[in-house]
């Protein structure tokens, strides 16, 4: 008896009814996420509309191995801006779970000030951040900060910036970046942003935030669910699955201008959208021939062409970051696992499983280097697992039991996903190393399907 785990797996069995009855799926849907979406759909929330009721809250536990103390003074001029940008940078550092706030004791610093050193070095910051904010012509505003090194006593560089209002926030963000690198050696990714979806009053809505949760936009309405979004390469499109059709069809949404391109709506399930690392095409699960497959297809939607070649059911295709290769679950071994094929297809080099720990593994994300694998695994619970793609080692890296669709941050140092806590649907990041953890959630009503969006251009 073939069972459905998919993304879209409602309309999968919806579709798997109408087939003959040896060919339906019996039994229920094993994901228990996919479970919990289905009370989801059918909860009646008494949510307040708005963007502005679905901003995240984001709580933090555990910290990393070693933590930088950093110093970061309070920007001169602020005051002015509508935005604290210090207050965001300390909260984007504190995130990191690796750099650590030294109190600056209310102490205001411009970049340019002749700043003593040693005196914040006897205060225990390793770094020292001072800047300045200052009203421009057109309603601007000029923000300049500096790093400084108080251990070896040296300036580490800083940036200055000319922004509208409404990038006060970004710009924070791109200083937390900087910051973060030139301590640690590593790009930061409080810059990018984060799609997922809430369900409001009646109405689903698709929303993009800062990756702090907060500045949260929405790009769609619904009064059907959506799900699976996925970010293009450059951040500029967001493809996702709509039932707004009463099946699900993929679209593709261009956030600058709103305007939405019908992808793929073939007959059956069109699910579980997943981009080229060139942005040139999408990878989908459709079920158009009988049982789910994975094709191919251009941005645009034409040029559809099957790449899995099996009886099984092929579904949630991931492209790896060099584009050679695309990563999938199938349960042609009896139990789904997942599977690694040439991007090409399968008759290009057939499919190679690459998960043997556990019975039961689905959702595969790939690192942003290709190095690791990040999945669901059912074991206690549906827990998330990373593996080294080099080895097959795995560590499990939660203690949540109800995991679901895993999201690598740009730098590939924290996984995004959607889990439940304290009888919550809620969202939440872990490091890789499994010593930081956050937890997303709005202050009423559930959040699912999460994806954390590319460095932005």
């Amino acid at each position: 008896m073939r069972k459905l785990w998919a993304p879209n797996w409602l309309s999968a069995r919806r579709h798997n009814a109408n087939q003959p009855a040896s060919q339906r799926a019996t039994g229920p849907a094993p994901l228990a996420g996919r479970r919990a979406l289905m009370a989801w759909l059918a909860a009646a929330m008494t949510m307040a509309a708005g963007a502005a009721h679905a901003q995240l809250n984001v709580e933090i536990s555990g910290v990393g191995s070693s933590q930088i103390p950093v110093a970061t003074a309070n920007f001169q001029g602020e005051a002015q801006a509508p935005q604290n940008l210090t207050a965001i940078i300390r909260s984007d550092l504190a995130r990191s779970g690796r750099l650590r706030n030294v109190d600056p004791g209310g102490a205001t610093v411009a970049e340019s000030a002749n700043v003593d050193l040693g005196s914040w070095k006897s205060r225990g910051a390793d770094a020292f951040v001072a800047g300045s904010v200052t009203p421009a012509a057109g309603g601007k505003y000029e923000v300049r900060f500096r790093l400084y090194d108080t251990v070896k006593g040296q300036s580490l560089g800083g940036l200055a910036f000319t922004v509208n209002q409404s990038q006060l926030r970004v710009t924070a963000h791109k200083i937390a970046d900087y910051i973060y690198e030139k301590l640690l050696g590593e790009r930061g990714v409080f810059a990018t942003r984060l799609s997922y979806v809430s369900k409001v009053g009646g109405r689903y809505q698709l929303l993009i935030s800062d990756s702090d949760g907060q500045n949260a936009q929405v790009a769609l309405t619904s009064n059907e669910p959506i799900i699976s979004p996925s970010w293009s390469p450059d951040g500029a499109r967001v493809a996702y699955v709509s039932f707004e059709s009463r099946k699900p069809v993929v679209y593709v949404h261009d956030l600058a201008s709103g305007k939405r391109t019908l992808v793929s709506n073939q007959k059956g399930n069109n699910s579980a959208p997943s981009w080229s690392p060139d942005g040139r095409y999408l990878a989908l699960a459709l079920s158009r021939d009988g049982n789910t497959q994975v094709y191919q297809v251009n941005a645009d939607g034409s040029g559809i062409r099957r790449l899995s070649r099996s009886s099984a059911i092929d579904t949630e295709p991931q492209y790896s970051p060099d584009g050679k290769s695309i990563y999938f679950t199938s349960d042609r071994g009896g139990a789904p696992q997942i599977y690694r094929m040439p991007a090409s297809g399968e008759e290009g080099g057939g499919a190679q499983r690459v998960t043997f720990k556990g019975s039961y593994n689905v959702s595969p994300r790939i690192s942003p280097d290709g190095k690791y694998l990040a999945y669901i695994s059912r074991a206690g619970g549906f827990k998330l697992q990373l593996q080294d793609l080099s080895n097959g080692d795995v560590t499990s890296l939660t203690d949540t039991a109800n995991d679901e669709a895993p999201s690598f941050a740009a730098n590939g140092k924290y996984i995004l996903y959607a889990t439940r806590v304290g009888g919550r649907a809620v969202l939440a990041a872990v490091s890789t190393d499994g010593r930081t953890r956050q937890v997303l959630s709005l202050q009423s009503g559930d959040v699912r399907e999460p994806s954390w969006g590319p460095f932005m251009q």
